[in-house]
């Protein structure tokens, strides 16, 4: 008996591991599906509500349309907030350097030589393959959203016929298993995007009201950056504190207040992270901490920054997906909310089948 649990146990790891070893390989190809399965969850209330009212092809042009101009907006506010900040930081050069010239005066009396590591570095040669690999970057991400577009739009139209195919399943605890973890999945998907939305904006409106109060320049620019980069757990909001203290460093003459920026920055980060949200998305979105990071780390380490975006939303789909069936169902409750998703009552095919089972 033993020895058949640790050959299963082994079975399930060696399984895990090429899993993952084909995400990472095969990024590429399933980073472009988990994107638009996510997005299709969240544009889905909004093409069923104009069906409705409208032709079905007309409801699906519309809702690409308002998708397409709201990603557009987003990349758009962006790149307007980081162009700022990048040519403000070209403008204000000679103050970067006036400090770039005293932290090195520092560091080399204290020891640690740096002049030398910069040069050896940070060169032309550097700069051109840095010039070359954000050219790259940004080919690769017009290309990915290329093709999360096309999958956008067919799920869309699939996403009624694969309903209709899950309850026509002859094994009636798979397809009701599959139907209401994805029904359960799109409703705190949605639910997910509504309080981090609302949260960023809180964060975004208090970055921009401090630094604003303070004097830091470019305030609304150091607002809609925490607002963009909260969506992204831990690493955005750590980035988005980190840049306005770097940016304090050359206009104001005391480290005490370069302090209280980042204190205050950090302060902001953890009232709105750590007490308003949890409280707002109440336990239908209760995850493990180490689970939200571990889900940032991971999955930014096979797909990059889409990864790191969409990494608790795939914990989230998995861990509501757990919660389904008896089997995984400690998953579900060692990692997530504590509450067990509930079996319909009328639901006699799912719960017959579940009870006798051997």
């Amino acid at each position: 008996m033993t020895s058949g649990k640790i050959h299963q146990g082994a079975q399930v790891l060696i399984a895990i591991i090429l899993v993952v070893a084909a995400l990472s390989v095969a990024s590429s190809v399933f980073a472009p599906v988990a994107f638009a399965l996510f997005i299709i969850a969240l544009v889905w209330p909004l093409q069923r509500a104009l069906q409705g009212a409208l032709p079905r092809m007309l409801a699906l042009f519309i809702s690409i349309v308002v998708m397409v101009l709201a990603f557009f907006a987003f990349g758009s506010l962006i790149v307007w907030a980081f162009g700022r900040v990048g040519r403000w930081i070209v403008s204000d050069a000679g103050r970067f350097q006036a400090l770039y010239d005293q932290a090195t005066t520092w560091l080399e009396g204290h020891g640690i030589a740096v002049t030398g590591l910069w040069a050896e570095n940070f060169n032309v040669a550097w700069m051109l393959r840095t010039a070359q690999t954000v050219t790259g970057r940004l080919n690769t991400t017009m290309s990915f959203w290329l093709v999360v577009l096309v999958y956008v739009i067919l799920g869309l139209l699939e996403v009624e016929d694969f309903a209709r195919k899950l309850k026509a399943m002859r094994n009636r605890v798979v397809g009701d298993v599959l139907l209401r973890g994805s029904e359960q999945t799109a409703a705190k998907l949605y639910r997910y995007m509504l309080v981090r939305t609302a949260m960023s904006v809180v964060t975004g409106l208090l970055v921009w009201g401090f630094a604003k109060a303070v004097g830091l320049p470019l305030a609304a620019e150091w607002g809609f950056i925490a607002f963009s980069l909260n969506y992204i757990p831990f690493l955005g909001p750590l980035v988005a504190t980190v840049f306005p203290t770097l940016f304090a460093m050359t206009q104001f003459g005391s480290w005490e207040a370069v302090v209280s920026v980042f204190a205050c920055l950090n302060l902001i980060q953890f009232v709105v992270g750590s007490y308003i949200e949890p409280r707002v998305s109440g336990s239908a979105l209760a995850m493990s901490p180490a689970l939200v990071l571990f889900s940032v780390f991971f999955w930014s380490y096979l797909w990059g920054i889409f990864g790191a975006f969409i990494g608790v939303p795939i914990s989230i789909a998995l861990l509501t997906f757990c919660a389904q069936h008896p089997a995984s169902l400690w998953v579900a409750e060692l990692l997530g909310s504590s509450p067990r998703e509930p079996i319909p009552a009328n639901d006699e095919s799912v719960s017959g089948a579940l009870a006798n089972r051997p």
